[in-house]
């Protein structure tokens, strides 16, 4: 019985109950803010360059009134982009004009409606509305200025008004 009682001794000294299972404490790490910057905005008149402003603005009116004059003075290289420089051929213009007179009649003014930033570019696109002497259509002109300051694309699109 004595051999009985050290056997169980020994197994009681040899069964050790198990420590518990602590997890452990690892540094929790923060979701990373993702910044999604977007690619064009639209900007308020007063955070525009008034120097691009201008600019957009008097080579638009420019353009539209040779329709009136039939006089073209061709853009410098100052002023717009060689890409520009080319397109705005006298025939090329001579050829819109027509088009132009015929749906919309004489050119008055352009008033400027949406001014678009390209953060990509750094190049600013100008929407202008065009007033003409017949409101049968409208029109916009759309001016877009390079981050050198200068008119790299210069285009109109005819907006069929909306009878109300």
């Amino acid at each position: 019985m004595k051999k009985y009682i050290y056997i169980f001794i020994i197994l009681l000294a040899s069964c050790k109950s198990k420590q518990p299972v602590v997890p452990k404490i690892e540094e929790v790490k923060k979701p990373e803010v993702v910044v999604v910057k977007l690619r064009y905005v639209k900007m308020k008149f007063a955070e525009v360059n008034t120097l691009d402003r201008n600019r957009a603005y008097n080579l638009g009116k420019r353009l539209l009134e040779t329709c009136n004059t039939s006089k073209f003075k061709a853009f410098s290289k100052e002023e717009a982009t060689e890409k520009v420089i080319l397109n705005a051929t006298v025939e090329k213009i001579s050829k819109t004009c027509q088009k132009i007179n015929a749906r919309n009649g004489k050119f008055i003014d352009l008033n400027l409606i949406e001014v678009i930033h390209d953060t990509e570019t750094d190049s600013y696109n100008f929407i202008y509305k065009i007033a003409y002497e017949k409101k049968y259509f409208e029109r916009e002109l759309y001016v877009t200025i390079n981050s050198d300051g200068k008119v790299s694309a210069i285009s109109t699109k005819e907006i069929p008004v909306s009878h109300k």
